[in-house]
């Protein structure tokens, strides 16, 4: 049906071009903004909602890891294929750990990634290692495919002082690293949208950066329902820049559902909109996710131009550990997409099929992961957080601001008066390395 519309329309404009062509005098009848063919039968049209234009979604792998009739895979042999399975493996093992060590108040907050692993990972494996990332919140696996180890991991949610993201003065989950071409995680959502257009046009100024090094910004579709999706799609379209926008349509935005966030086809139909090249994934098949992205930064590269790719796939955990997602959906759903497409098990099967695991590979594997993080854990928890006068440094560039004095002042004073005195906050002042004693010793008798 796509494609006898588009048939129509073609032949529609090639009778208008004809027109043109043997009447100069007709020039009236072009419109000023386009190039759009003149009918005169009216008609209003929806790409988005009619039955016979929906969005179709790529795939490579069946739900039982068997590749489609004429589907052509990435080509990636046995090892390349281990190391993204140990990596889709090693997300839901951190996960496990430090969600319940949420529960035992340990950490503040967490969020998890369960059921998007192969969107993750495999996003990382097709972009290069230098490509600049600005991500939500789920994207700690990007960061762990490029080398950023699991005891960074555990500094960052205990905020302790090897914690290279911020010092402790961040809530969990909130990662960056320079070093691995990382944007820290901002709590407000949808604002690396349009800093991401921001971003890949300063890349595509640099002589040294402009053919290699591309912007990937991932958010989820709630995140697409903000004011700064659609400012960031426009920067990105009318002053081209070469940013690969990556949605995870996980199907909730907290307790909302999608089909209560949008009255249409996903996120994948806006793009065209915006005059940019929009693909929709299938977010659980990891090779038609490495396929996707690995192509989409080509044509960032290329054309100098955004590229969008919504990957679809579903929600598993609960939305954050201050969220109880079966006050909103079944549990017997979560457990349904759990068993039947699962984008772990999908990829094992693949892998199987190949000769490249086994059972007892799988026992190994497990085994050595949770050992990893648990003792990634144990060696963050024995860890005192940062000095507590770093609470006020890094905060502006340049001159220290009154602001910041002042409330150095009042904590100052206020650990004079109860630090030793008051139980709560000498326990407290027990965590921080050197007990405040970096405040104190600056202070007026």
């Amino acid at each position: 049906m796509i494609r006898r519309e588009l048939s129509v329309v073609s032949r529609a404009s090639s009778a208008f071009s004809r027109t043109f062509s043997h009447s100069t005098t007709r020039s009236r009848d072009l419109l000023p903004t386009t190039s759009s063919p003149i009918v005169s039968k009216l008609k209003y049209f929806n790409t988005v909602t009619g039955s016979d234009a929906q969005i179709p979604t790529y795939r490579l792998l069946d739900g039982t890891g068997k590749p489609l009739e004429g589907a052509e895979l990435p080509d990636i042999d046995e090892k390349m294929a281990r190391r993204l399975y140990e990596h889709m493996q090693l997300l839901p093992t951190l996960d496990n750990v430090l969600y319940n060590v949420q529960r035992q108040g340990k950490i503040s907050f967490y969020m998890t990634a369960y059921g998007e692993e192969a969107t993750i990972i495999g996003s990382a494996a097709a972009l290069e290692n230098d490509d600049e990332v600005l991500g939500q919140y789920r994207e700690s696996g990007v960061l762990l495919w490029r080398g950023f180890s699991l005891d960074k991991i555990m500094a960052q949610c205990f905020g302790n002082e090897e914690d290279t993201s911020g010092k402790g003065r961040q809530m969990p989950v909130h990662f960056g690293s320079p070093e691995h071409h990382f944007h820290t995680i901002s709590s407000p959502l949808a604002t690396q949208i349009p800093q991401a257009a921001g971003v890949a046009y300063a890349l595509r100024r640099d002589p040294n950066r402009r053919s290699r090094s591309i912007a990937a910004c991932y958010f989820g579709e709630g995140a697409a329902s903000e004011g700064d999706f659609h400012a960031g799609f426009m920067l990105a379209s009318t002053i081209p820049s070469p940013v690969l926008y990556i949605a995870r349509n996980n199907g909730f935005a907290i307790s909302t559902p999608s089909s209560e966030q949008y009255n249409g086809d996903g996120i994948a139909s806006r793009g065209p909109g915006y005059g940019i090249d929009t693909i929709r994934v299938d977010g659980n098949d990891i090779l038609a996710v490495i396929s996707a992205v690995k192509e989409g930064r080509k044509k960032c590269l290329e054309q100098g131009r955004a590229v969008l790719i919504e990957a679809m796939s579903y929600r598993v955990g609960h939305h954050s550990t201050s969220d109880d997602s079966f006050a909103y959906r079944a549990r017997a759903e979560v457990e349904d997409k759990k068993r039947i497409d699962n984008p772990i098990s999908r990829f094992r099967l693949f892998m199987e099929s190949r000769g490249w695991w086994n059972a007892d590979e799988e026992v190994e594997l497990k085994a050595r992961l949770k050992a990893d993080v648990l003792q990634a854990f144990k060696r963050a928890e024995s860890l005192k957080r940062c000095e507590l006068g770093e609470l006020f440094t890094d905060v502006y560039g340049g001159q220290e601001p009154w602001n910041i004095k002042e409330q150095r002042q009042e904590l100052t004073q206020l650990l004079k008066k109860y630090g030793n005195i008051w139980e709560p906050w000498r326990n407290e002042l027990g965590k921080f390395k050197n007990k405040g004693q970096d405040l104190l010793k600056d202070a007026n008798p």
